[in-house]
């Protein structure tokens, strides 16, 4: 792949992001650069599609269907508009005889009596109607018909006189701005005589002047939303049903049907990861793994349209709509600002004071609906933010999604497949040449589908990675790229498999500086990478180890083939040709509970495995780190020399007072500890790297009252300042799908060691199990949130859902209702 170029121009600015840039405190704000908006005029006019997929690149260039959202379009997007806009998704103000009054054969509009002339329809699109129910999209927060492809669905026409069998009824739908029936844009449904391509409609009852329908939609229908109509024909002339916005129709991809290609055979994936509109997403490190709740909302209104218009902006042909491996792969391109203008900007400085603090977030939809409303990309984000969008945004599309937690996970800079780290003669860490770098933790998605466009075997789970990381054909995405592909180290299978493989199944490689200048590798260390993957459980808050769907067991010969074949791939072959064995002491870090705002102990164990005794002389290097691995500067060291006899374990500590680190934190509240030493009697040498992280506290989240759709209810948020200074511009975030929309809490400072107490109320909007998460950042403290599970009642009276779609009001003022002493 090629060499990482995170802007047109100029060094990378964001040093908590990348290797070999060792971080030091920012005199100015340095977040990632958001690229010019059009970059296509300095590629020549090569797309994204000419660049990514050759095939795509023989387009026609007359085709309308193929450029870009117009510029003169974005201003009529409108989060309040229920997505009426003349946008180039369903509807055309243009088109002949789609708006406006009915038309016949002549086109003046003049009904002739015996004409069959359709005066309503009702498309059964409400969310409790049947077909809404029958295609798992009645928790859209949404009016309009939402359908899953390949399966039938049921409408009800009104005429003005009794359907007779010598009528004509013909159904249409067009989406684009030049529909064209070979490219699936306008599809041509003939009542009771069948359609082409798996479309067909059929009579199920005619009775009086209404006639019903049952209509089959096809298992490969390009997804998106379309514009309906109706023509008829009769002796006496033909009609055309003008078009009505409230009868647009959404197409889903559809993991129910077996003929489509992202089906799922098992009810309950489909339920988690298709239908869950929340989830768990873990960090921190593999000792002391963290989790936060996050809200997906891909059912609440606007969001819909929110994933549509990124299509739209990355100015995907229409026609390739209705393949998911496409359309996964330009979602990884778009969920990241570089090279697109796309959601999300990426900002790993630490200085986030012209956006808001990545830790902030609660979930995807305030992001979302902000990029639509403004067409502008939104900051910050990073791995977790970029993940959580992906996955609200392919759960809403129709793909099972699940986000995905590597921990310490690679970055190769040099497609080695290995992970490069230098030290000089007495094994002091040389961060000018550490390019490569391991991510604490690292999180992406995986997708289900088949995959039609390799060999057999790599259907099922599919990486996407939308964190802007590497070049992929010369944009910034990532995927998909099948987990069968990662396992066996078959890293010349598209799309991007050498990189992912080597974020969870390569070695850590130490190097030393020897007297001539020259590097020798003074251990590897086979186990680091990749150590452990996780995700969110099946119909539960637990954590599921899927290490074993990436890779073999460690240690195992499968597992020493794919990593040494994809190495035989990458550009040191022979890395492993110059290794020297293993000796007999051995080093491990024994994991400590550290606490934000708290003193700590680093402790380190020694152990001799040989039948002699062993003089030591060991180092010890404290320094913060981003959870990207990029460090700052040694803060704190010890050197000791210990002496050990045959068989015997020593323990060596070093305390660290909360004066000393404080200064120097950075994002996360992560540490790492360098240990390097040398064994007298035998030279070997010792090299180990072990992360940790400063817990921080959850916020405490009570429902005060019973929660009934359409009533107010109150929740009660309670957090602990655990730092003995002060908190300034404290802001609260408080989401939750079906409960409250995204709202925003400015509560002013809170002081050292102090509690406060929040109340809120919001509405719900739609009954059962629900997720309510909040939020706090501030400059000195972030990463603090919590969740409460609130089980809503459906209405006493009338429908279960509610009209009401929650409060969205953000960066208001909020009294405390009470404030605690320490």
């Amino acid at each position: 792949m090629p060499s990482p170029t995170p802007s047109s121009g100029g060094p990378r600015s964001d040093m908590g992001r990348w290797g070999g840039n060792p971080w030091q405190p920012p005199t100015t704000p340095s977040p990632e650069p958001e690229p010019e908006p059009d970059r296509r005029s300095r590629r020549g006019g090569r797309s994204f599609w000419a660049r990514c997929c050759g095939c795509c690149s023989c387009r026609n260039t007359e085709d309308d269907d193929w450029g870009p959202e117009r510029r003169g379009d974005r201003g009529a997007r409108g989060s309040g508009s229920r997505s009426r806009r003349p946008d180039s998704r369903g509807s055309d103000s243009r088109r002949p005889g789609s708006r406006g009054s009915a038309v016949n054969a002549a086109g003046d509009g003049t009904i002739r009596e015996g004409m069959l002339v359709v005066t309503g329809v009702d498309l059964l699109s409400s969310r409790s109607d049947q077909n809404r129910r029958e295609h798992h999209t009645d928790e859209f927060e949404y009016d309009e018909l939402i359908l899953r492809r390949g399966q039938p669905f049921h409408m009800v026409l009104f005429l003005s006189r009794p359907y007779e069998s010598s009528d004509h009824v013909t159904l249409e739908l067009c989406i684009g701005n030049n529909p064209e029936v070979g490219k699936g844009t306008h599809v041509i449904i003939p009542v009771g005589k069948g359609g082409s391509g798996g479309w067909k409609a059929q009579v199920t009852k005619s009775s009086g002047q209404n006639l019903n329908l049952r209509v089959h939609t096809s298992p490969n229908a390009i997804i998106g939303k379309f514009q309906f109509t109706i023509r008829t024909r009769c002796e006496a002339g033909e009609f055309q049903l003008p078009f009505d916005p409230r009868n647009e129709i959404y197409i889903l991809f559809n993991p129910w049907c077996p003929e489509d290609i992202v089906y799922v055979d098992h009810e309950d994936w489909r339920q988690e990861y298709v239908l869950n509109e929340s989830g768990r997403i873990y960090y921190g490190t593999e000792a002391q793994i963290g989790e936060r709740t996050w809200n997906y909302g891909q059912f609440d209104h606007g969001v819909l349209d929110a994933c549509l218009y990124i299509l739209d902006r990355r100015g995907m042909p229409y026609g390739g709509r209705g393949d998911p491996v496409s359309v996964s792969r330009v979602i990884s391109a778009m969920v990241n600002s570089l090279d697109d203008n796309g959601v999300l900007i990426g900002n790993w400085s630490g200085d986030y004071s012209r956006g808001t603090n990545p830790s902030a977030w609660v979930g995807s939809v305030e992001i979302l609906l902000s990029y639509l409303r403004t067409g502008n990309s939104v900051p910050f984000g990073q791995c977790w933010v970029f993940a959580g969008v992906t996955t609200t945004v392919l759960r809403c599309l129709g793909l099972a999604t699940r986000t995905v937690t590597n921990f310490n996970s690679a970055h190769d800079t040099d497609t080695s497949l290995t992970m490069d780290i230098y030290f000089d003669e007495n094994m002091k860490p040389l961060e000018h040449l550490n390019h490569d770098s391991v991510w604490n933790f690292h999180v992406w998605n995986d997708c289900w589908m088949k995959r039609p466009d390799l060999p057999s075997g790599f259907d099922g789970w599919q990486v996407v990675d939308a964190t802007p990381q590497e070049t992929s054909s010369g944009i910034f995405c990532c995927g998909p790229c099948s987990v069968q592909s990662i396992k066996n180290g078959l890293v010349y299978m598209k799309y991007d498999t050498p990189f992912i493989f080597a974020e969870v199944n390569s070695d850590k490689v130490y190097w030393q500086r020897q007297d001539d200048g020259s590097f020798k590798i003074v251990y590897v260390e086979e186990k680091a990478i990749g150590s452990l993957i996780i995700t969110k459980a099946i119909g539960s808050n637990m954590r599921e180890d899927i290490t074993h769907t990436y890779k073999h067991p460690e240690g195992s010969e499968a597992e020493r083939k794919a990593v040494e074949t994809a190495a035989a791939h990458g550009s040191k072959p022979n890395v492993y040709a110059t290794r020297d064995s293993a000796e007999d002491v051995a080093v491990q870090v024994e994991a400590q509970d550290a606490v934000m705002g708290q003193d700590l102990m680093v402790c380190v164990v020694l152990t001799n495995r040989g039948s002699s005794p062993r003089t030591v002389k060991l180092h010890l290097y404290l320094s913060v780190t981003f959870y990207t691995g990029v460090t700052g500067s040694v803060f704190k060291e010890s050197k000791k020399e210990v002496v050990l006899a045959p068989g015997a374990s020593e323990r060596v500590t070093m305390p660290v007072a909360y004066k000393e680190y404080r200064v120097h934190l950075v994002d996360q509240g992560a540490m790492l500890l360098n240990i390097s030493g040398h064994v007298k009697e035998n030279g070997q040498v010792l090299a180990k790297q072990h992360t940790f992280r400063l817990r921080t506290p959850d916020l405490s989240l009570t429902l005060l009252g019973a929660a009934v759709v359409g009533q107010e209810c109150e929740v009660q948020i309670v957090f602990k300042n655990p730092l003995p200074v002060t908190l300034t511009n404290v802001v609260f975030r408080l989401e939750g799908s079906g409960l409250q929309r995204p709202k925003i809490l400015n509560v002013g400072d809170i002081g050292g060691n102090e509690t406060v107490t929040l109340r809120q109320t919001f509405v719900p909007v739609r009954p059962g199990p629900r997720q309510l998460i909040a939020s706090l950042d501030s400059p000195q403290l972030s990463q603090v949130h919590g969740v409460i599970q609130v089980d809503v009642a459906p209405a006493a009276r009338g429908g279960a859902f509610s009209a009401t779609r929650g409060n969205s009001r953000s960066g208001e003022a909020i009294p405390m209702a009470s404030r605690g002493g320490a």
